[in-house]
């Protein structure tokens, strides 16, 4: 068993700054898990102080049952790719894949045959005598991979993996990645600031805010039921509609809502833009909803919206949570 068990953890750089502040989290053996914010939330200085990296303040981190706070990152059964893939440019990819290997002092025909039986399950083969500057962003990647594969880790960390990469590459990486965690039943943590990569790849997300949690679930619950106004913000393609009413605010998402002859919202349409298949439609009420491209009203059309009672969500004015 190779979950992950932290408890009142912080990470407090000079100046008091928390950066990590008392958090509780629990990942299970084999799932894979998104910690999921904007810049300067935490997220990736969690993962780090996972590795070992960043010392903890205070607080415990286990990994599979044994406490490794304070051990070195060699000693935690962890491996990490970087968000630069972190290849050296004068190694070759066997060379590269080889390393952890190496570092143990494995014999040299272990390394070649684990460097060559990991590349091909990345289809890598033919590129082992190549190296880094030879290769495109998508093959760093999967060296990078495959280098953490090769260390035989219990852990897997993932810091924002796939943003060096072209928004078409990023959606077959994404596929290849969650294949390849299948298959390896790996306990795999992935920092990532794309709320779309966090609900494709996710078993479950962690959406974090100033070094805390504010928001732990599936990525369906994470999407439909928002614990809070700044998660209901930040997740979705297209942001919830927030409006205030009386002593609570009314959230939709815009993809709920639909013209109705009585509804929720009324007012004239102001803005369409176009999502592909899809368009976002904006009224002067400030409240936008999603039609199929061929049903674009005209501006200036006045339109009623209307959603499903279960989809509508309440949220307390003062507090921004959502309302049981």
């Amino acid at each position: 068993m190779a979950g992950i068990s932290i408890t009142g953890l912080s990470t407090v750089y000079p100046g008091g700054v928390r950066a990590v502040d008392e958090l509780d989290l629990d990942v299970t053996d084999g799932e894979l898990f998104a910690l999921l914010g904007p810049s300067g939330c935490g997220k990736t200085t969690l993962l780090r102080t996972i590795a070992g990296l960043e010392p903890a303040s205070s607080g415990e981190v286990r990994i599979g049952g044994r406490d490794v706070t304070r051990l070195q990152p060699g000693e935690r059964g962890v491996a990490m790719v970087f968000q630069d893939y972190a290849l050296f440019p004068h190694m070759t990819v066997a060379e590269n894949i080889a390393y952890p290997l190496r570092v143990r002092g494995a014999a040299k025909s272990v390394q070649r045959e684990t460097a060559s039986r990991t590349a091909s399950g990345l289809s890598l083969d033919g590129l082992l005598e190549r190296r880094p500057g030879q290769l495109s962003g998508g093959q760093q990647q999967r060296v990078a991979l495959a280098r953490a594969v090769a260390a035989s880790a219990e852990v897997l960390l993932l810091d924002e993996p796939l943003s060096n990469l072209d928004a078409r590459l990023r959606l077959e990486a994404r596929t290849f990645l969650k294949k390849l965690q299948r298959e390896l039943a790996l306990t795999t943590v992935f920092v990532t600031h794309d709320q779309a990569e966090a609900l494709a790849l996710a078993d479950r997300i962690a959406v974090m805010d100033q070094g805390r949690i504010r928001q732990l679930g599936t990525p369906r619950e994470v999407f439909q039921r928002p614990a809070d106004t700044f998660v209901a913000n930040f997740i979705g393609s297209t942001p919830m509609n927030l409006v205030p009413r009386d002593d609570d605010i009314i959230g939709v998402r815009p993809e709920y809502l639909g013209p109705a002859d009585r509804g929720l919202f009324t007012g004239e349409v102001s803005i369409v833009e176009n999502l592909g298949v899809t368009s976002l439609v904006t009224l002067d009420c400030g409240v936008g909803y999603i039609v199929p491209e061929e049903d674009e009203p005209p501006i200036g059309t006045p339109v009623t919206l209307d959603a499903p009672p279960n989809r509508v969500l309440r949220y307390d004015r003062e507090t921004g949570l959502l309302r049981r």
